[in-house]
């Protein structure tokens, strides 16, 4: 079963990577999987599950914010405002937008909702410097691992727990190599930008920089209303702001409304068409790929894998980080694996040489940075319905970045 269900994977990947409908390949393999492992109600009890998607609000009303922008005409007031300066620096756009977007995701712990919220402004004005839409949204996928650094992040509390320390103690052993491997990230996924010519010339229709543009500072202000209620919020400089992402999405539209004074009943229509696209193109890949999962659960293949990085001692400080690393790959969330291993093994780091709150940090780091490398993470799937390319496309682009800012994070971590 484990065999015929490696096969089955491996042929999902191939037939994703050859740009088949990625919803089709994913429900067919989740239900052929379920069928093989006789249990064909899971993968359509997953499918139904993933309809009420708990990303559904975040992704939506992103979407739908985004073409009230574009209806307005935001968004091509704000990138010709950047323009000069984007001109001027270009080559610091993308590893920029990386690191805002990780310094987002430290205010904001969910990736989906980082996703939603920075990809909706940074991707358009990506693209409107020329840059081809899948490295924009790669970049913006790159930075979404930023939560390892929220003392709100599930696994820093459980790892303080393990190791009987305050949970700030936790963040202030592995936030050096956080920082270590985002700059990593951050430079390597421009070079590729600049090696495979994606960093300029690449200008999308509808948000080409225009000559002799006139800009309304006050309609360029729109496109980052809600991220800044966002990041008030979280951060509680403004606690009134305290809210989530499809409230700040809602907010950011009633202002363009009364700063644009354009007619309600269309800018209505465009939100509500950006909410129906996006459960078309994202929410129904996230359900897709739900199912996908659903089935490598029913073949036993998630339980083979953790069982066998939880049961070989003699390679516990490899499989630290790179087991939830390959687990976060394969099913878009490292959280399962990280959970497992720090349960079972990070206990007893004394007796391979380390303390928890090390080894913790690595199964940590690694479950996420392989989420952040996953075509089928919420997240990728988000951002990549922004920019409107593949979710495998923006994989391919992340996958050195994130492999060379694990072993650069790891051996940080090793090291202290």
């Amino acid at each position: 079963m484990l065999i015929l269900g490696c096969i089955l994977v491996l042929i999902t990947l191939f037939l994703l990577i050859k740009r088949y409908e990625a919803r089709m390949v994913l429900v067919a393999a989740g239900i052929v999987m379920c069928a093989c492992a006789g249990n064909p109600m899971a993968a359509l009890n997953s499918f139904a599950k993933g309809m009420g998607s708990s990303m559904i609000s975040s992704a939506c009303s992103s979407m739908g914010f985004a073409l009230v922008m574009r209806f307005t005409g935001c968004d091509k007031h704000l990138i010709n405002f950047l323009a000069k300066g984007l001109t001027k620096v270009h080559f610091l756009i993308i590893p920029g937008v990386v690191l805002a977007t990780f310094a987002v995701n430290m205010a904001l712990p969910s990736a989906a909702g980082t996703a939603a919220a920075a990809g909706a402004i940074f991707i358009p004005i990506m693209m409107g410097a020329g840059i081809h839409p899948a490295m924009a949204a790669a970049a913006v996928k790159c930075g979404t691992y930023g939560s390892m650094l929220n003392p709100g992040l599930a696994h820093n509390p459980f790892v303080a727990k393990i190791a009987g320390v305050g949970v700030m103690d936790v963040i202030a052993f592995h936030y050096k190599a956080n920082l270590a491997s985002l700059v990593i990230a951050a430079i390597t996924i421009t070079v590729i930008a600049y090696m495979t010519h994606e960093n300029k010339d690449h200008f999308a229709e509808g948000l080409e920089l225009e000559e002799n543009f006139k800009v309304n500072y006050l309609y360029a202000l729109m496109p980052i209303i809600p991220i800044a209620i966002l990041l008030l919020g979280a951060t509680k400089i403004v606690p009134i702001f305290k809210m989530g992402v499809a409230q700040a999405m809602i907010i950011g539209c009633i202002l363009a409304l009364a700063v644009t004074r354009t007619n309600p009943a269309e800018l209505t229509k465009s939100f509500f068409d950006g909410m129906g696209k996006a459960y078309a193109d994202i929410i129904g890949i996230i359900i897709s790929a739900g199912v996908f999962v659903a089935g490598m659960n029913a073949m036993g293949l998630v339980k083979a894998f953790t069982n066998a990085m939880l049961n070989n001692p003699a390679i516990v400080k490899i499989a630290a980080s790179v087991g939830p690393f390959l687990l976060g790959l394969i099913v878009g969330s490292g959280d399962a694996a990280t959970f497992a291993f720090n349960e079972a093994i990070t206990p007893h780091a004394a007796d391979f040489g380390m303390t928890p709150v090390q080894m913790g940090s690595m199964a940590t780091l690694g479950g996420t940075l392989g989420r952040t490398m996953s075509p089928i993470a919420g997240a990728t799937i988000i951002v990549a319905g922004i920019a409107g390319v593949n979710p495998m496309e923006i994989a391919k682009r992340n996958a050195l970045p994130m492999v060379f800012a694990m072993v650069v994070g790891m051996t940080v971590l090793v090291m202290q």
